[in-house]
């Protein structure tokens, strides 16, 4: 059973929490029992699925390929490099020339981000099974170095890889737009205003991301 006192909540956000499959349905559950907006999601359209990755080079490739364009435009280009060097790790990565890059659909931008990454984790300055064992902020304090690598991509990092259970990305519209939408607020919302209506659900805000996706993703099916 998870024993949150919502109003003490703010008292156990510097451990590291984290979801799995044999508690997330109970973090939705709790969700849902704090948040009428969170519940109805479920009712209508069940539990959102458990989205995760793997804690891999692969995957951080696959976010940073993931900024700014559709899911299945960067899900291409990861196929088209996995088609190319069939495992991606830092060292096959770092072998493509730019060129090669290119003709795999990765833009010249996002290119030097993942060569950067790739030197990165070589050169030892990126370890990622001790993220395991880090905290958020301090993972965030280590990541956020890098070239292109920015607060969105850390969250989702932090979400799916490390499974982290308060994380709100507040740079991805999809959760913000779902939001809006089940709020009923004003197109033109601040930033701070959004980041204040998602600390009502520390510290599993992650789980509460996953209900707006969930619920963004099932409203955008329903209009095909």
């Amino acid at each position: 059973m998870i024993k949150i006192v919502k109003q003490n909540a703010k008292d156990i956000t510097d451990e590291i929490l984290t979801f799995n499959t044999s508690n997330f349905h109970e973090m939705c559950d709790f969700l849902a029992n704090c948040d009428q907006d969170l519940k109805s999601i479920i009712e209508n359209h069940g539990y959102p699925p458990m989205w995760n990755r793997e804690n891999t080079f692969e995957t951080l490739v696959h976010i940073i390929l993931e900024q700014q364009v559709s899911l299945a435009s960067a899900l291409a280009a990861l196929h088209k490099l996995k088609e190319k060097i069939t495992e991606i790790t830092p060292e096959k990565i770092l072998s493509l020339t730019d060129a090669e890059m290119r003709e795999c659909y990765v833009s010249r931008q996002k290119n030097t981000y993942i060569k950067s990454l790739a030197n990165s984790i070589l050169e030892g300055k990126i370890n990622l099974e001790k993220f395991q064992e880090m905290s958020d902020e301090k993972i965030r304090e280590t990541l956020i170095r890098l070239k292109g690598i920015g607060n969105w991509t850390i969250d989702i990092y932090l979400m799916l890889a490390l499974q982290r259970t308060d994380i709100f990305p507040i740079g991805d519209l999809a959760v913000v737009n779902a939001l809006k939408k089940i709020r009923e607020l004003p197109p033109k919302i601040s930033r701070e205003e959004i980041i204040t209506i998602s600390e009502e659900w520390k510290p599993l805000r992650s789980v509460a991301t996953m209900i707006l996706w969930h619920y963004y993703l099932s409203d955008s099916a329903s209009k095909k």
